[in-house]
C-alpha cells in the first residue's frame, strides 16, 4: 500500500482520503511527528504498510468531555493506545528538578 502522506488526525482528513472509517485509530500521548524517532508514527506506518487504514489522535484532552476520543468515530477493527516516547519526569522537569515551562513538541 502506498504512503498516504500524513496519517489522518481528523474526520475531514479521513474524508479527503475517501475513508468513511479507519481500520485502526491510534491514540498517543506524544505530539504527532511523522518521523522514525516517534513511536506512534512508526507503529502507524507499519500498520499502513500492512494494508490497514490508520488514523491517529495525538495528545487527546482527557480532562474535558472526552470529545477527542470520539472525533474519528468507531474504528473497523480496534483502538490502539501508546503513552508516548518521553518519560513523564523528563517531560515535566529539567535536570535541575525545576518544572519545565514549555513542551517543545506541543503548540
Amino acid at each position: 500500500m502506498a504512503n498516504t502522506g500524513f496519517l489522518p488526525t481528523s474526520k475531514k482528513e479521513m474524508e479527503a482520503l475517501g475513508w468513511e472509517q479507519a481500520d485502526i485509530i491510534l491514540f498517543t500521548g506524544d505530539a504527532y511527528v511523522d518521523h522514525p524517532s516517534f513511536g506512534a508514527a512508526v507503529i502507524g506506518r507499519v500498520l499502513e504498510n500492512a494494508g490497514y487504514r490508520v488514523a491517529i489522535v495525538p495528545q487527546p484532552n482527557w480532562r474535558d468531555d472526552l470529545r477527542d476520543f470520539k472525533k474519528l468515530g468507531e474504528p473497523r477493527l480496534f483502538f490502539a493506545v501508546t503513552s508516548g516516547c518521553m518519560d513523564s519526569m523528563v517531560n515535566h522537569y529539567t535536570a535541575n528538578k525545576r518544572l519545565r515551562s514549555d513542551d517543545a513538541y506541543t503548540a
